[in-house]
């Protein structure tokens, strides 16, 4: 299976999956692109997925369907929210694509109904949407900090060589906050330098894999003495929450750099 990014609005991807010329994507944010990729590459589109509702992730659904009759997959806790959804999806589902076996992951957070799709291989394969970040998290629009927590354990748990693709280009700014919460963490300052060099050449910095996030990422790694001990000082500080995760995830949400 080929896996291509397709770069839509300022920094979001729109994941094409492609085998013997049958194509899925996923969280088609922007259906334009999407339309000019198939037609450039001569793909047929088979299905959508789509991790949640936010209108950058389901905005291009329906054009796309104009032309193409073929099943959008979503979140059933979501479906009121995407009127597109023709298979719902819960927790435990498994979908068939590609010769590929996604099975379905709530990941509450982002969103409260929010799922990922991982396929397990050698490497294994996982679009989690919002939910994890290389680097970083996905903000709390609607869920808790605890329920983020719990989401981000399940998918760290996952094989240490799963490919993440998540839907942002958010690397660089989540690597200045990773060097702000852990400034000694040497394999964080050789990715850093690693993704200033692709950023440079306009490359991706995805897909990032479940191993090198459990060594950079400090929403991974709140349990890790330094970070706690950064969180800590800074809780002190700013009148943070007493939970680190929601302390953590609270510092960044203020971070200017």
């Amino acid at each position: 299976m080929q896996i291509d990014a397709i770069p839509a609005f300022t920094d979001n991807y729109i994941w094409l999956l492609s085998h013997d010329g049958d194509a899925i994507v996923v969280d088609p944010g922007d259906a334009t692109p999407v339309e000019r990729r198939l037609r450039e590459r001569g793909l047929r589109l088979r299905a959508v997925l789509v991790t949640h509702h936010h209108p950058d992730h389901v905005g291009g659904i329906d054009h796309l369907l104009q032309d193409h009759r073929v099943p959008v997959y979503g979140p059933a806790a979501e479906a009121d929210r995407i009127g597109s959804i023709s298979d719902p999806l819960q927790d435990g589902d498994r979908v068939d694509l590609l010769g590929a076996s996604f099975e379905v992951l709530a990941v509450p957070g982002h969103t409260l109904g929010h799922i990922a799709y991982y396929a397990p291989g050698e490497p294994g394969l996982l679009f989690c949407g919002d939910t994890l970040f290389s680097a970083g998290c996905g903000r709390l629009f609607e869920g808790t900090p605890q329920q983020m927590h719990a989401s981000l354990d399940r998918l760290a748990g996952l094989p240490p060589d799963t490919r993440v693709y998540c839907t942002h280009e958010y690397t660089l700014s989540n690597l200045a906050f990773a060097r702000a919460v852990e400034p000694g963490n040497r394999a964080l300052a050789q990715h850093l330098e690693h993704v200033e060099s692709l950023r440079a050449q306009q490359r991706p910095s995805l897909p990032s894999t479940l191993q090198l996030e459990r060594e950079i990422n400090p929403f991974l790694r709140v349990q890790e003495p330094m970070v706690a001990a950064a969180v800590r000082r800074w809780a002190d500080a700013h009148g943070g929450p007493d939970d680190p995760f929601a302390a953590l995830r609270r510092w960044k949400d203020g971070f200017r750099g």
